[in-house]
């Protein structure tokens, strides 16, 4: 009798080292059909953006290729999850299906569908968890309920025992006599036509071989340092980890592991819980990507100007700061954490733009766009959200600039019609004196847009539709 082969779902786990639901399939030598199903009808609103699809094809093409080197090949598909997998079942003759779980609303129902189809045809279906450090479920209050702010979360987080250790990628790995059709790669078209890419390739190496160098440089290079130099806009305090946790080619553990006791490793780590967090939010508040999770919000009186959000958009705001991140954004598909919660305060005090136009913007043009992360960032900004900042505190972009930017090296890299201001005014240029503008070569209107909206003006705007918020929502009370 013939041994049948299991499959293995990837997912938002492209790798090979610290594979739960890979090690359990390869166990004793069975052979191993690795698959990935691409169904964006299934992430509903949230299929990837443009930014993210561009990460996945490279981030495919890499994980086929260390497949390939280990003797396996990565099947693709489009199409229902369920009802490729059950195809690829079928004609394979495979026993068994693995894989990673995901904690976002559709991917549940997804799998959901796909573990009833496939049990249903006689198949072993088992999940693991491989995402993240401490699934959703189990960390809870005392009495109770999800938690909704972090210390206390995070506290609770640190009580439970140690993440597992970190497992090999399996050392055998044996695929089936005769494998199953596959698309190609680029039957997913997920590069954009016409490339629009820019920068992206020149910035990140997408796969698992990137996402190792990526943390062996931060270990090495930036930890030491992280806890003051995460927030400096003009130098690489920060690790760049993001998309590779996101697109699971780094599981959360190794990251755990490298950091864990070292000088800064603290600091780090408390970062990463914030990606818990998050997860722990949206797994527990499902509708917070579209809705506030504070329900006064929901009467905010938000602005609806085309033109200013345009503006925003493109890095022609005025602002030095919130331009150079949202040009950064563009070029890129990143931001420094620092300059996006400047710029999307802008957007939401400055402007009364509604944060969900910010994190659909920001869903479209991030590499590292993650679900539970967005939400939580652009609820916490606009003052929405679980453990948020409360909507009264306005950033003022100049002097946001000022403080995380002195030299102003962040915004003349990104915005360099402000290459030539001196540092005094290059976060203010609108203040500039005619004759420093003159000897910069600028002219504001010109070369460098005037501001969309005064600052003074625009706080005590935000306060008024704070204002008015509250009585609209006594008086619907």
């Amino acid at each position: 009798m013939k041994e049948r082969p299991v499959l293995v779902w990837f997912r938002q786990d492209l790798r090979l080292r610290d594979h739960p639901a890979l090690s359990a399939a390869a166990a004793g030598g069975r052979p191993v059909i690795p698959a990935y199903v691409h169904s964006p009808e299934e992430e509903g609103e949230w299929a990837l953006g443009g930014a993210s699809r561009w990460w996945l094809h490279h981030s495919l093409a890499g994980l086929d290729l260390e497949l390939r080197s280990r003797g396996l090949r990565l099947l693709i598909r489009r199409g229902t999850a369920a009802e490729c997998l059950r195809e690829l079942a079928a004609e394979s003759g495979a026993e068994a299906l693995f894989f990673s779980r995901r904690w976002e609303p559709a991917a549940g129902l997804q799998e959901e569908a796909v573990s009833e189809k496939l049990k249903a045809l006689g198949l072993a279906v088992q999940a693991f968890d491989g995402t993240l450090l401490f699934a959703p479920s189990s960390v809870q209050r005392a009495a109770g309920g999800p938690y909704q702010v972090f210390t206390p979360f995070w506290r609770a987080c640190l009580q439970l025992a140690d993440p597992d250790p970190v497992l090999p990628a399996p050392e055998m790995l044996r695929g089936p006599r005769r494998w199953p059709g596959s698309l190609p790669l680029e039957a997913l078209q997920l590069l954009p036509q016409p490339d629009w890419t820019g920068g992206l390739p020149a910035a990140w190496q997408p796969g698992e071989a990137g996402a190792q160098r990526r943390l062996m440089a931060f270990v090495t290079e930036g930890l030491v340092g992280y806890e003051v130099g995460r927030d400096a806009l003009g130098q690489e305090g920060i690790s760049r980890l993001s998309p590779h946790l996101h697109f699971g080619e780094l599981s959360p553990r190794q990251v755990w592991q490298a950091v864990d006791g070292l000088p800064g490793g603290k600091a780090y780590l408390r970062q990463l819980g914030w990606r818990e967090f998050a997860h722990h939010l949206l797994h527990h508040f499902p509708h917070t990507p579209t809705r506030p999770l504070r329900p006064e919000y929901a009467v905010f009186p938000w602005l609806e100007d085309a033109p200013a959000l345009r503006a925003w958009q493109q890095g022609q705001t005025g602002y030095p700061l919130v331009d150079a991140g949202m040009r950064q954004l563009w070029q890129s598909g990143w931001m420094h954490n620092r300059a996006r919660l400047v710029a999307a305060s802008f957007l939401v005090k400055h402007l009364l733009t509604p944060w969900q136009e910010g994190a659909r913007w920001f869903w479209d043009t991030l590499v590292d766009a993650d679900l539970a992360n967005n939400t939580l960032g652009w609820q916490w900004t606009a003052g929405c959200g679980a453990d948020a900042a409360p909507y009264f505190r306005i950033f003022n972009p100049a002097r946001q600039g000022a403080r995380f930017d002195p030299q102003g090296k962040y915004v003349r890299r990104w915005v360099p019609e402000l290459e030539r201001l001196p540092d005094a005014w290059v976060h203010r240029p609108s203040e500039a004196p005619d004759v420093v503008l003159a000897a910069a070569g600028m002219v504001l209107g010109r070369t460098y847009p005037f501001p969309v909206v005064d600052h003074a003006m625009a706080r005590q705007r935000a306060l008024a539709a704070l204002a008015e918020m509250r009585k609209r929502f006594r008086a619907g009370c």
